[in-house]
């Protein structure tokens, strides 16, 4: 695991699945008229036979993919996440997760990556997502965990709901890192307080380590890709004899990794004082950078600081986190 500033590479998901389909004729590609903004404009024009741009009918088009998953497709569809689960809720549910079919619903600019405002920002996709039957959800991390996450997930029994940042994507795990559906993956051990984080919100918890770690805190980090099905056991196995967890996503505390981490620690009778990091139950301003956003909205590294020392009972000032934008190339948490 790399610390940061990061090295970045762009289009990270597009290339991935265009390897995947130059081999897999199963794999078809629908837009609702975002092809360049989710990284697909690359499979229209090399496979422009199994690319549909549904264009803006985003519930036209979930009713399409499952369509083609019936007939032994494995359609990835791509949109903006707000657009990929909020607006076609209903036909996600009637026309493929009920029916349990095959169908990858890939949702970019979570939470407030996106400066369009309420309108843009999907800050509750994962909650509706998980809440439903049969749904896999997966916010990923970093090009590398991308990679492995669109090969991982083609054969994936039923519907999956991924979950990315679009632009410069951070390259944060080497090339030894494995992603596995059914695993969250311990970054480090801590016999005082355990972080809990996925998505865009990990370079901010490596970086919120490292500081209270230097700072003589005891402090683990657990990254979950898979949201569900959560590996109750390894996050219940960090978290067991911890005195905190806190919990750091880019999205509503209500319904995301939040609750399904304090649903596990408290169905296993564990004691930690637990604290979320994530959006407060309110809509986000939209802003021309998602780092305003993410500070304005204490989605930050000192945000998790912050939580962890306050949830240990200090009382002085918590160790104060580096601010400062990385050069071009770069990707640094926030």
């Amino acid at each position: 695991m790399r610390r940061p500033p990061y090295p970045t590479v762009l289009k990270p998901y597009g290339r991935a699945l265009l390897d995947l389909a130059r081999v897999d004729e199963r794999i078809a590609c629908l837009s609702g008229d975002l092809t360049r903004q989710c990284e697909v404009d690359l499979f229209r024009d090399a496979l422009p036979d199994r690319f549909v741009n549904v264009g803006m009918a985003e519930a036209n088009m979930m009713g399409i993919a499952g369509a083609l998953a019936r007939t032994g497709l494995i359609p990835f569809v791509h949109t903006f996440g707000v657009f990929a689960t909020r607006r076609p809720f209903d036909q996600i549910v009637n026309a493929i997760a009920y029916p349990h079919l095959p169908v990858r619903i890939v949702g970019f600019m979570p939470g407030v990556s996106s400066p369009g405002g309420p309108s843009h920002q999907a800050i509750e996709d994962v909650a509706l997502m998980r809440a439903l039957p049969n749904l896999t959800v997966i916010d990923a991390a970093d090009a590398t965990e991308i990679r492995q996450v669109t090969a991982a997930i083609v054969d994936h029994p039923g519907p999956v709901y991924l979950r990315l940042k679009r632009g410069e994507i951070p390259v944060i795990f080497d090339d030894g890192y494995e992603f596995r559906i059914d695993r969250a993956v311990r970054l480090r051990p801590g016999a005082e307080a355990v972080v809990v984080a996925n998505g865009m919100m990990l370079p901010a918890a490596i970086a919120a380590t490292d500081l209270l770690v230097a700072a003589g805190v005891d402090c683990g980090l657990v990254h979950v890709p898979v949201v569900k099905p959560l590996d109750t056991a390894t996050v219940v196995a960090a978290v067991s004899g911890t005195r905190t967890v806190v919990t750091a996503e880019n999205h509503s505390i209500i319904g995301g990794l939040g609750s399904a981490v304090a649903e596990a620690v408290a169905e296993a009778g564990l004691g930690s004082r637990l604290r979320r990091v994530g959006l407060r139950d309110t809509f986000a301003e939209g802003a021309l950078t998602a780092h305003h956003l993410f500070e304005t909205y204490h989605l930050s590294t000192q945000s998790i600081v912050d939580a962890v020392w306050t949830a240990l009972g200090h009382t002085d000032r918590a160790p104060q986190a580096q601010s400062g934008r990385p050069a071009v190339g770069e990707y640094a948490p926030v």
